[in-house]
């Protein structure tokens, strides 16, 4: 009796150790972002919150990346969702940053504007459902499309900054990438 408790207490023990120290290790989720309107207005420039939050238009050829050549990606200002990659930005002359297609088709999305006496499609993401700026049918080729972005919707990471901010995965989008802006 006294070797089979004996016995049991040590299969327990083992169990118990196995359970704390051999168990896989979960990948740290990321935090929740705070869409709260005080969070945004609170962590966003005030051109920030007005363009995102509440769909507006900063001024051309005086934002942050309408000029950049730098490659790298393009994310959310809110989420950090990638969006576009320097690979298909170019020079549309209007004086907002231009792309002719965002990296995932499903991390935009797009819907009627009829504000400004005009019609034109209004692009949001799809996660933050933040308002990005308008897609044009006057694009370059493959796509014909001009998304012509807000700087203020949007945060650039260099390329050689990719991996420590954790989208190394999108690093092969610039491998044997031409500059697009030569």
């Amino acid at each position: 009796m006294k070797t089979l408790t004996l016995s049991l207490l040590a299969v327990g023990g083992l169990v118990l150790i196995g359970a704390v120290f051999l168990r896989p290790i979960a990948a740290p989720e990321a935090a929740p972002v705070d869409m709260s309107d005080a969070a945004l207005k609170e962590r966003l420039t005030r051109m920030q919150y007005y363009v995102t939050q509440k769909d507006g238009t900063e001024p051309p050829y005086t934002n942050a990346y309408w000029n950049t050549t730098e490659p790298g990606l393009y994310v959310d200002v809110v989420d950090g969702a990638p969006l576009f990659a320097s690979t298909t930005k170019y020079k549309s002359g209007t004086g907002w940053p231009s792309f002719w297609a965002p990296i995932d088709e499903d991390a935009v999305t797009t819907k009627e504007d009829k504000s400004l006496f005009m019609t034109r499609t209004e692009v949001r993401t799809t996660g933050s459902d933040i308002h990005l700026g308008h897609v044009f049918e006057d694009g370059p080729e493959p796509t014909g499309l001009r998304y012509c972005m807000n700087s203020a919707a949007l945060r650039f990471v260099p390329l050689e900054d990719l991996e420590a901010e954790g989208y190394g995965e999108y690093a092969p989008l610039f491998e044997d990438a031409a500059d697009p802006n030569a």
